[in-house]
C-alpha cells in the first residue's frame, strides 16, 4: 500500500506572532467551499491567566484558514472561542461536514478545570458560511469526544459517529440517527441514546488495554462508508502506539461493518511527529478523496498538522481481500534436512541454509548445530531443489580463528547463519561469528572449481564488521553498483548497507551502518528485520526476501521488497502481508518456537525456490512463481 506524507509537512505551524496559536495547531479537518479547502484546526495559546481556573494556563479555540491546494493556508483566523459555561475552558478537536446548505462542525467542549471526564463532552458550531458561527449547542450530556456527521442523509435520517467515554475507559466508537436537525442537541434524545449505547458501537477495540477514537469524517466510496480512526495500543503504558487503521462501513446501514484495516496505516516516524507537546502522536482529524487519494490531515505530536495521502484503490483492494494472497508454497516432504543423531557435530539443529545454483543442482550449506551448542556448517545438494541426493557425513565448515572459537565459559558459538553469492569464478560467504561475546559479520571465500569439487579450501575468514557491534544478517549483492560492492547487513533493528570498494578486507576496514529498511510499528515485522538471502534479478527490479519479527506474539515471518534495477537501495515495493508464516509444527515446534528464517534462494525454472530454517530445528523449502510475487509486489509499492 502506498502512504506517502506531504513534502510540505507540517503544513501548519504554531506562530508566535498571535498568542491564542502561539503554541500547538493540530488536529485540523477540511471541507470544500468554492473549490477552496477551509480548514478548521485547534490553536493552543501562550500560557495567561485564566480567571476561572484562578491560573496560567493554555486553552484551546479553533480556529479557521483557507487553502486553493489543500497544503498551503492562508487567512488565519479564530472561529469557535469559549463563550458558554459548558466550554469556558477550551474548545478542541473539530470535525466539520456539509450537509444540505449548512457546514456542521463538531468539537469538544470543557467545562472543567482541571479537566475531568464530566467537563468533557461533545459541543455543535452550525455555520452557513465559515465566515461566522451563526448556532452553538452543546450536544452529549455525557462525556464524549470526536463526533462527526455522515455527509448525506441514509434512509431519510441524518446519521453521525462519535466516541463515548473517552476518558472513562474503554471508549467506544458509536453512531447515532436522527429524524430532524434538533435531535441532534436534545438532551433527552442523549440521555435515552446513552442507556443502551453499547448497542449503538462498532467492535472496533481488540483489547482492552487499547484505546480507540473517532478520526477523520466518514469518507462515501462504492464500496461503502470509509472511516478513519485513532486505534492506539497499549494506550495507559509507556510503550503505547498511535496509529491510523480503517473501517468500512455499509452504505445503507451503517452499523454493520463490511471490511476492516487493523494494521496501523501511519504510525509516529517522522520528527516532526516523534517531537512535540506529546512525543509521538498521530492522530487522524480530518479527510477528503481526490480521484484515487485519501487526504489525510492528523496532528503530529500535538504540535503541528500534517497531511498524509493514502491510495484509495489499494487500501480497499486489502480491506476486501481482492488482492489475491501471496504464499510460499512449501515442499510437500519437508522438512528436507533434520538432525543426525549419529553425527555429533549436527545432533542438535540444522537450519538457516544458504543456497546457490550450479552445475544442474542446488547446493545447500546449512547451519548445524552439535549437543555441546557449537555451531558449523553442513552441506547436502538436490537436483530438483526439494529432494536431497547428497549429504555431506562431515562438515565442510568449521570454526577456525579465536573470533568464532567457544569461550572457556562454554555457551553457544561458532559460524552461524551463512549466506552465499557467485561473483565471477568465487563464492563468497557472509557469516556470523561468534564466541559467545558480540556476534560479528565474517567473510570467506572458495572457488568456484573447488567447491563443485568439494575440495573444501575455504580463504581464511576476516571480520569485517567492528567489535563493538552486534552485527548479523550479512551478504553481498550479486551484482556491482556503480563499481562498488553492496553488502547488506544489520546493527540493531533495521536492514542496513554499506558500499564497498573491494572484497579483501584486511581486518582493519568495517562495514558503515547506512540506516535502510525499517520496521513497521504495529505491523507483522515491527519489532526487527534482517535481509534473508542475496537478492534475484528481474526484469522489474531485484526481488529480496527479508524476516520480520513481530512485537505482538515474536514470531519470525518473511515478506519481500522490490529494489530498482540501477539503484538498489531504492525501494520500490514492499509486501503487505508476510509470504511465508509459521504454520505447521515444524515451523512452530523446535528449539525457537515459530520460526520461518529464510537464508538461500534460487531460480529454477519460473519459481523462486526458498530454502529455511523451522524452529531453528530442520530445513525446510517453499516455492512460489516469479510472476506471482511481482504481481504482489506491484500492487505494494512503497510508503509504509
Amino acid at each position: 500500500m502506498i502512504v506517502k506524507r506531504a513534502e510540505e509537512n507540517p503544513i501548519l505551524k504554531p506562530t508566535i506572532i498571535r498568542a491564542w496559536e502561539a503554541e500547538g495547531v493540530l488536529n485540523g479537518c477540511p471541507v470544500q467551499k468554492n473549490n477552496k479547502t477551509y480548514f478548521l484546526y485547534r490553536a493552543f495559546s501562550m500560557p495567561h491567566y485564566h480567571d476561572g481556573a484562578r491560573a496560567n494556563i493554555i486553552t484551546s479555540d479553533i480556529g479557521i484558514a483557507v487553502s486553493k491546494d489543500g497544503i498551503s493556508f492562508e487567512d488565519r483566523r479564530r472561529f469557535i472561542t469559549p463563550e458558554k459555561a459548558w466550554e469556558k475552558f477550551g474548545c478542541e478537536d473539530p470535525r466539520v461536514t456539509k450537509l444540505g446548505n449548512k457546514y456542521y462542525i463538531f468539537y469538544t467542549a470543557l467545562s472543567q478545570y482541571p479537566p475531568g471526564a464530566e467537563g468533557i463532552k461533545v459541543a455543535l458550531a452550525v455555520s452557513k458560511d465559515l465566515e461566522k458561527v451563526d448556532e452553538k449547542y452543546l450536544v452529549t450530556p455525557f462525556n464524549a469526544k470526536a463526533m462527526a456527521l455522515f455527509p448525506e442523509k441514509i434512509n431519510g435520517k441524518i446519521w453521525s459517529v462519535l466516541t463515548v467515554n473517552t476518558d472513562k475507559p474503554p471508549s467506544k466508537i458509536c453512531l447515532a440517527q436522527f429524524n430532524k436537525e434538533k435531535d441532534i442537541w436534545s438532551e433527552s434524545y442523549w440521555k435515552k441514546w446513552y442507556k443502551n449505547f453499547g448497542k449503538h458501537s462498532l467492535p472496533l477495540q481488540r483489547k482492552p488495554e487499547d484505546h480507540i477514537e473517532v478520526g477523520a469524517q466518514p469518507l462515501k466510496t462504492k464500496y461503502g462508508w470509509l472511516l478513519l480512526y485513532a486505534y492506539i495500543r497499549n494506550y495507559f503504558s509507556p510503550r503505547r502506539l498511535f496509529g491510523v487503521e480503517a473501517v468500512l462501513l455499509d452504505l445503507k446501514n451503517p452499523s454493520k461493518i463490511i471490511a476492516r484495516f487493523e494494521k496501523p496505516i501511519l504510525t509516529p516516524r517522522e520528527y516532526y511527529e516523534r517531537v512535540g507537546i506529546v512525543p509521538n502522536v498521530v492522530f487522524p482529524s480530518g479527510a477528503m478523496i481526490k480521484g484515487d487519494w485519501i487526504h489525510l490531515y492528523y496532528g503530529a505530536a500535538d504540535t503541528t498538522c500534517c497531511l498524509a495521502y493514502i491510495k484509495l484503490s489499494t487500501l480497499l483492494r486489502e480491506m476486501l481481500g481482492k488482492n489475491d494472497e501471496v504464499k510460499l508454497t512449501r515442499f510437500a516432504e519437508n522438512p528436507i534436512i533434520s538432525p543426525q543423531k549419529e553425527n555429533d557435530w549436527e545432533s542438535k539443529c540444522v537450519f538457516n541454509p544458504a543456497a546457490v545454483y550450479l552445475g544442474g543442482k542446488v547446493h545447500i550449506i546449512y547451519r548445524a548445530v552439535s549437543e555441546d551448542d557449537t555451531s558449523v556448517f553442513g552441506y547436502a545438494t538436490s537436483k530438483d531443489g526439494v529432494n536431497i541426493d547428497y549429504r555431506s557425513p562431515n562438515p565442510i565448515y568449521v570454526p577456525r580463528e579465536s573470533f568464532e572459537r567457544k569461550s572457556p565459559n562454554g555457551g553457544n558459538s561458532g559460524c552461524e547463519d551463512p549466506r552465499i553469492t557467485k561473483i565471477n569464478n568465487k563464492i563468497y560467504m557472509c557469516y556470523t561469528a561468534f564466541d559467545g561475546n558480540i556476534p560479528r559479520v565474517a567473510l570467506t571465500s572458495i572457488s568456484i572449481k573447488d567447491f563443485l569439487q568439494k575440495k573444501w579450501n575455504w580463504s581464511t575468514p576476516v571480520l569485517i564488521s567492528p567489535s563493538d557491534l552486534n552485527d548479523k544478517n550479512a551478504h553481498i549483492f550479486p551484482e556491482k553498483v556503480r563499481g562498488k560492492y553492496l553488502i547488506i547487513h544489520r546493527v540493531g533493528y533495521d536492514i542496513d548497507y554499506s558500499y564497498s570498494d573491494t572484497l579483501d578486507f584486511k581486518g582493519e576496514t568495517f562495514l558503515e551502518e547506512q540506516r535502510w529498511i525499517y520496521t513497521r510499528r504495529g505491523w507483522w515485522d515491527s519489532r526487527k528485520v534482517g535481509a534473508a538471502a542475496p537478492p534475484i534479478k528481474t526484469k522489474e527490479g531485484w526481488i529480496m526476501l527479508y524476516h520480520g519479527i513481530s512485537d505482538d506474539d515474536g514470531a519470525y515471518r518473511v515478506g519481500a521488497v522490490l529494489l530498482d534495477l540501477k539503484s538498489p537501495t531504492k525501494i520500490l515495493a514492499r509486501t503487505i502481508n508476510p509470504i511465508l508464516e509459521p504454520e505447521t509444527s515444524y515451523e512452530k515446534e523446535g528449539l525457537i518456537s515459530n520460526v520461518v528464517f529464510p537464508c538461500g534462494n534460487v531460480v529454477l525454472g519460473n519459481k523462486l525456490f526458498v530454502y529455511y530454517g523451522g524452529a531453528d530445528k530442520v530445513v525446510g523449502v517453499a516455492a512460489i512463481e516469479i510472476k506471482k510475487l511481482l504481481k504482489a509486489l506491484k500492487k505494494a509499492p512503497v510508503g509504509i
